[in-house]
């Protein structure tokens, strides 16, 4: 059963986060990944957003990225994120991660410099 071959994954965490565009996403993405913040980013197609900004309702497209790191290193990817990005309020999201296959678990850790 697939169900028997997952771990608990509770110092695994994915972070979401749109940007302007492609390029920034890009960017971004090599940039954490090459300093080890996070093991693996991919970078999504483009979406629309639908906010509100300076009291305007603003529509906008923007291309979201998912990057996989270990605890340890998720406040550190959340700060260098903000940092680097080109809006003045990023929406940078943590998420805990349930289960995942134990090869995995280990590549995040192993790619983030985490210890297991």
């Amino acid at each position: 059963m697939i169900g028997d071959s997952l771990i608990d994954t509770s110092e695994i965490r994915l972070v979401y986060c749109p940007f302007a565009d492609k390029e920034e996403a890009q960017t971004i993405a090599r940039t954490v990944v090459r300093e080890q913040l996070a093991a693996c980013a991919n970078v999504l197609g483009t979406v629309q957003s639908i906010y509100h900004w300076n009291g305007e309702l603003t529509e906008q497209a923007e291309v979201p990225v998912l990057f996989k790191t270990a605890l340890p290193q998720s406040k550190a990817l959340v700060a260098r994120i903000v940092h680097l990005h080109s809006y003045d309020e990023p929406a940078v999201l943590v998420l805990p991660v349930e289960y995942c296959p134990p090869s995995f678990r280990a590549w995040v850790l192993g790619q983030t410099l985490a210890i297991d």
